[in-house]
């Protein structure tokens, strides 16, 4: 069963048909999708080091822009599932990846993010009335080898996701904000994706 439907239970049958679809996630399922970015932006400039050295990481980025292709592509195995959405910017492509498991004692997903995972968040989520979601991170930590070192909120990035289905133009949309609680919004982007069948194309 879907770690996404373990962590919601009833909620999961409020989700609209689509989303329904996009996070039932079995064993060896993969879910591609591609799309564009209609806005990527991010925080005070003095913060451009950081982001580079994120990039190594597949784990944020400088760039910002409009109307950017990307495509996400989930991959399901033992019970986790690989996130990798790809950023095509001119001349460069950007990555923003994580690893997710469900934490069934506690009812919340484990998000691992970057790779090697660099930073952990717990994940809360929530299904409006009208069919959408929105996932929260909690509880962060920075990886350090095998050490977890619990981050105090003033350096928190705290990330909303808001994801639904658009039935006029048949996409999903997608809004992501990351907010630091003292410098504000470090890094956002705004977009919208359908499902592509061919999992081996990067043909936009």
């Amino acid at each position: 069963m879907s770690i996404y439907r373990d962590v919601m239970g009833e909620a999961f049958h409020r989700l609209h048909p689509m989303l329904q679809k996009r996070y039932c996630f079995t064993t060896d399922s993969t879910f591609v999708a591609k799309g564009t970015m209609h806005v990527i932006t991010g925080g005070p400039r003095w913060l451009a080091p950081l982001f580079w050295l994120a990039a190594k990481r597949k784990l944020l980025f400088p760039e910002r822009g409009c109307n950017v292709p990307f495509i996400i592509t989930n991959r399901t195995n033992e019970k986790q599932v690989h996130w990798e959405r790809a950023f095509y910017f001119p001349g460069r492509t950007r990555y923003f990846n994580a690893v997710m498991r469900l934490d069934s004692e506690r009812c919340v997903i484990e998000d691992y993010l970057g790779e090697s995972a660099v930073v952990y968040s717990d994940l809360v989520f929530v299904v409006s009335d009208r069919g959408s979601i929105t996932i929260s991170s909690q509880n962060q930590r920075l990886l350090i080898g095998k050490k977890e070192i619990p981050l105090p909120k003033m350096f928190q990035g705290i990330a909303t996701v808001k994801e639904g289905y658009d039935d006029e133009k048949g996409v999903y949309t997608i809004n992501v904000s990351v907010r630091n609680p003292i410098i504000g919004r470090v890094f956002a982007y705004e977009g919208e994706f359908v499902q592509h069948e061919n999992k081996n194309s990067r043909n936009l």
